[in-house]
């Protein structure tokens, strides 16, 4: 909104050039994310304690997170309106960058809504049922991979519509099948999704490792955006990318306002409104900037946190098939699946479980900043 009504008025005021800037604006996204939940933030709270919107505690977590049983959820809301508002104030409205990565946090957002609705207000214990929330992300998966092979965001770029970077290796791409690839895309989406969903477990731990997530995603969304930097870094460029930028940094701004309330002890925790809405967002600003793979480095510790429950669940499952209940309970692969609860089980305070996974996010956007001239 505001480049359309500021921008021209650079040719009679010249400090409103700064609008036609996309650095400039991504940086007024972030300001105004972070005031925004600034602002929203308390009275979405006392609305969720008023109307006994607590976190349900699984019986057999950490005895310490007991203590949490009741402490207002959803707060998810705060995300996502300090995400769309900015995204809506600052970016161009007319960028299919843009208006692809706002539907996937508003439709992801609204899956995670209903889990939580139904299981904190309507104290059903099971919330959503997990096939029928799969079904509503894998809907938005397929819904995107079809969009993408009809309408490719970017018409005139020199990768084909079904194809991806690998990174670390120049003009090296993989081009799928046109089924394959909707497959491909419906994958990156629901994994996305439920590893940040996985991941939050912890006082601040997902909100912070996503506020990274996102400032890194913000900048290869700029660098891609641009032809000059494209050229020079040996990227493909895909002309309109930029505006992504905005979207990232505004997501990073909201998680990092969230994160006032959310720091240990939390005030508020996300919830799936929250978690689910991120990892949409993550998983479809990978497949929009055609970086898939790199989606893996950048949420290397939402990936970690992901594969631990798979490990964990499917070692359980074939010990208790092939030799007994007894022997699958006592050759567990983690004390307790996601991965952060296995090291709160080895005796590791909450907040020295979040410091250093947060040291360890810090650790993989680094990495994925690498991959830039180690190619």
């Amino acid at each position: 909104m505001f480049y359309y009504l500021l921008a021209p008025l650079g040719k009679k005021w010249l400090v409103f050039n700064l609008f036609n800037y996309i650095s400039f604006r991504a940086a007024g996204a972030t300001v105004t994310a972070l005031l925004i939940a600034f602002v929203v933030g308390p009275g979405i709270i006392r609305r969720l304690r008023a109307h006994k919107v607590g976190q349900v505690i699984r019986a057999e977590g950490p005895a310490s997170h007991q203590s949490k049983r009741g402490t207002p959820t959803m707060g998810g809301l705060i995300i996502l309106l300090a995400t769309v508002l900015p995204t809506l104030l600052w970016a161009q409205l007319d960028n299919r960058f843009v208006l692809v990565a706002l539907l996937s946090i508003l439709w992801m957002g609204a899956i995670g809504f209903l889990d939580d609705y139904l299981k904190i207000v309507q104290g059903k214990s099971r919330g959503l049922v997990a096939k029928w929330k799969l079904v509503g992300q894998c809907a938005f998966g397929i819904m995107l991979g079809l969009l993408l092979l009809v309408e490719p965001v970017v018409a005139e770029s020199t990768l084909p519509a079904t194809a991806t970077t690998l990174p670390f290796l120049k003009y090296l791409v993989v081009n799928f099948a046109p089924l394959v690839f909707v497959l491909f895309v419906t994958t990156v989406i629901t994994g996305s999704s439920n590893a940040v969903n996985l991941t939050d477990g912890l006082d601040g731990l997902a909100t912070g490792l996503a506020a990274v997530a996102a400032l890194a995603f913000a900048v290869f969304a700029y660098l891609l955006g641009r032809t000059d930097l494209t050229s020079f870094l040996y990227l493909f460029y895909l002309p309109g990318a930029g505006e992504l930028a905005i979207f990232c940094a505004a997501l990073m701004g909201a998680c990092l306002g969230f994160l006032w309330f959310n720091a240990h002890p939390a005030q508020v925790f996300m919830g799936d409104t929250g978690s689910l809405a991120i990892g949409g967002a993550f998983g479809t600003v990978a497949i929009l900037l055609k970086a898939e793979f790199l989606l893996l480095i950048i949420g290397g510790v939402f990936a970690a946190e992901a594969i631990s429950v798979i490990l964990q669940t499917s070692v359980y499952k074939w010990y208790k098939r092939t030799r007994g209940k007894e022997y699958a309970d006592a050759h567990r692969v983690f004390r307790m699946a996601p991965l952060h609860h296995h090291f709160e089980k080895l005796g590791w305070a909450e907040t020295t479980v979040v410091t250093r996974f947060y040291i360890l996010g810090i650790l993989c956007a680094l990495v994925a900043f690498a991959t830039l001239k180690l190619r």
